[in-house]
């Protein structure tokens, strides 16, 4: 028996090879023409998707997983005039497209009803070859007019690092307010002030790394996206914050800062990476998380009166000192220190420096264990390196009441408490808040309602704006 293949299997292979071309080209052809048939229309969005338009822009997304874009449009309609927004056509069809809606300089615009129609199409040879078209069509109200601001009392000084306070009226129209310095923005807070539920009372901060010739700006933004704004002048009283060198040890980096470090190659690393790993890195992550709890504002005043220091303790680091870690001699790197370091005697019993709900517990890396109390109105304590914690998160809290023992866990060196004031996810110089006539001065009366002349009046301004920063036996003073 042969075992060569006869003549008419030889015949029939180019046959069965021509046909298997075939079938692939079909294929892919409905492959093809499937996908550029696809019926699937573009998506649309607005950012922010709000039911008033006004001088501020608008972002227009519109995507298409398909076939791509081809062209959108947008107009707005009112009383019979159309005004075109934007018009784009697309010689690529594009997967994506973002476009800013603006109002400025747009002319004919009147207050009042109007529709805003947006209109995407994709490059879809559906619908005889016109492609699948979106629509989103809604009923707006234009507004250009910003709110109104009044000032009603203010700070005629502010301390360097420290908090100032404001209260003041926006109109009603208004959906936010409050005071923006730089990055940072401090909410306003109403029915916080006696007899005027209307008005707003905002605490602000010039921040410790801010220039001193920085000011910030009161805020009010409606609905519409309008915003108002007003300066707020102040004269600065100078904080002198220290600079300091701390000389880390090789004990101080074995038993201190490795433990700290979770990445293993990172523990493998020279003594400077290991601590860069901590004093960067990990103390980046704990100042985000402390932002993120301390930006969770509770719209109403929690404590009353000054704020408790811890009983007996002495101040050994200041806030805001500006130090340089040096091994064997060398700059390694740099932090400022956002808060007291107090000390008492060891596991001393941790006291909580005013009234206030517990926002935080656990562990905090380089604080180690640590306790987060929220004050009410954006102000918050923390409480570090902490041997033992007696409260738990929800907890309310009272003046000098326990929430647990002070102790050496994080990057401390020894038995302490670390002791920081923050406000909405700024470190703020803690010493006011120790200070009853600081409050009585700036704080106080802004809550009886009374109109900042007679608030400068009362105190006939000189000396006002001096702080003291107490320690366990005396006090010394800072202007």
């Amino acid at each position: 028996m042969s075992t060569f293949p006869s003549s008419t299997s030889r015949s029939k292979a180019p046959l069965i090879i021509f046909l298997l071309i075939i079938i692939a080209a079909l294929c892919a052809g409905a492959w093809y023409f499937r996908s550029r048939f696809e019926s699937e229309p573009p998506q649309i969005s607005l950012t922010p998707n709000v039911d008033a338009v006004g001088l501020a822009p608008i972002e227009l997304q519109v995507t298409d997983k398909g076939a791509g874009l081809k062209s959108l449009s947008a107009t707005l309609t009112q009383g019979g005039t159309v005004l075109p927004l934007a018009d784009e056509q697309f010689g690529q069809p594009a997967a994506e497209k973002k476009i800013t809606l603006s109002l400025a300089k747009k002319p004919g615009i009147k207050e009042g009803p109007a529709v805003l129609r947006i209109t995407a199409r994709d490059a879809s040879l559906s619908h005889f070859f016109k492609g699948n078209e979106a629509v989103l069509e809604k009923n707006v109200a234009i507004d250009i007019t910003p709110p109104t601001l009044d000032l009603i009392a203010d700070d005629r000084y502010v301390n360097f690092g420290g908090v100032g306070v404001i209260v003041y009226k926006p109109s009603d129209d208004t959906a936010t307010s409050g005071v923006k310095m730089g990055d940072y923005f401090f909410p306003g807070f109403a029915g916080q002030v006696k007899d005027h539920p209307d008005y707003f009372l905002a605490l602000f901060a010039h921040p410790y790394s801010a220039p001193p010739e920085a000011r910030p700006t009161l805020i009010a933004t409606d609905k519409a996206g309008n915003t108002r704004e007003m300066r707020i002048a102040y004269e600065l009283k100078n904080v002198k914050y220290k600079k300091s060198t701390i000389a880390l040890s090789d004990n101080f980096l074995q038993n201190k800062v490795v433990p700290l470090i979770e990445d293993v190659a990172a523990r493998q690393g020279t003594p400077k990476d290991q601590f860069i790993a901590v004093n960067k890195t990990l103390r980046k992550v704990n100042e985000d998380k402390i932002i993120e709890i301390t930006k969770q504002a509770t719209p109403q005043m929690l404590w009353d009166g000054a704020f408790a220091q811890l009983s007996n303790s002495k101040v050994e680091a200041n806030f805001a000192d500006a130090r340089t870690y040096t091994y064997n001699g060398e700059p390694v790197d740099s932090a400022y220190h956002l808060g007291y370091d107090l000390s008492v005697t060891k596991n001393y019993p941790v006291e909580a420096s005013n009234a206030g709900k517990v926002a935080f517990t656990g562990p905090l890396g380089i604080y180690g264990n640590a306790v987060i109390i929220d004050h009410g109105l954006g102000l918050f304590t923390l409480y570090g390196h902490l041997s033992a914690i007696d409260a738990k998160v929800g907890d309310s809290v009272t003046k000098r009441q326990a929430i647990g023992k002070t102790g050496e866990t994080g990057l401390a060196a020894g038995d302490h408490l670390h002791f920081g004031v923050y406000l909405d996810g700024l470190a703020v110089l803690p010493v006011e808040w120790w200070d009853q006539k600081w409050i009585d001065d700036n704080i106080t009366p802004k809550l009886a309602g009374r109109s900042g002349q007679e608030i400068a009046e009362a105190q006939q301004v000189k000396g006002k704006g001096k702080v003291k920063v107490k320690t366990g036996k005396g006090a010394r003073r800072r202007k």
